[in-house]
């Protein structure tokens, strides 16, 4: 599969530039981190949330987990993780669970942890469970120029 169509479109729009980064089949971010010997740190992973009847992305790193009491006090109450159901729905082009940190491409607003944006290098979800993107600092934050930013997550 690799990458998704719909990301892929859309890198190439926002003329992004990008390496792919084939790796053994893996299941989480954190087992892709290790198989392809990046720090956790560097991985954005991406959650989708459930708000106010619609759905957005929260993006951290691989290496920490999502404190969504923060994200209410941040965002309001009206916030939950959404279903695996809902999550094929809205990246039908990606496997499942495979979902790239670029809301944009999907019509989805964005909130990025602030410790993501510390690293030098990111990497994210092609789309499967075995192609990882590899970006720029500045090429990531394109991406998601127009996200909120916070701190929401805790290393594991």
């Amino acid at each position: 599969m690799s990458v998704s169509p719909t990301l892929r479109r859309y890198l190439a729009a926002q003329n992004i530039p990008y390496d792919e980064i084939p790796h053994e089949l893996t299941l989480t971010s954190s087992r892709t981190a290790e198989a392809c010997h990046v720090s956790g740190d560097c991985i954005a992973k991406a959650i989708v949330l459930r708000r106010d009847g619609g759905y957005m992305l929260a993006v951290l790193p691989a290496s920490h987990h999502l404190k969504i009491s923060d994200l209410r006090a941040k965002l309001g109450s009206d916030i939950d993780m959404a279903n695996e159901h809902e999550v094929n729905r809205l990246f039908a082009d990606c496997a499942h669970g495979a979902v790239p940190a670029v809301g944009a491409c999907y019509g989805l607003d964005v909130i990025v942890d602030d410790s993501i944006q510390t690293q030098p290098e990111i990497y994210m979800e092609a789309g499967d469970h075995e192609t990882l993107l590899h970006l720029s600092h500045a090429q990531f934050a394109r991406l998601d120029a127009n996200a909120l930013h916070g701190r929401f997550s805790a290393h594991d």
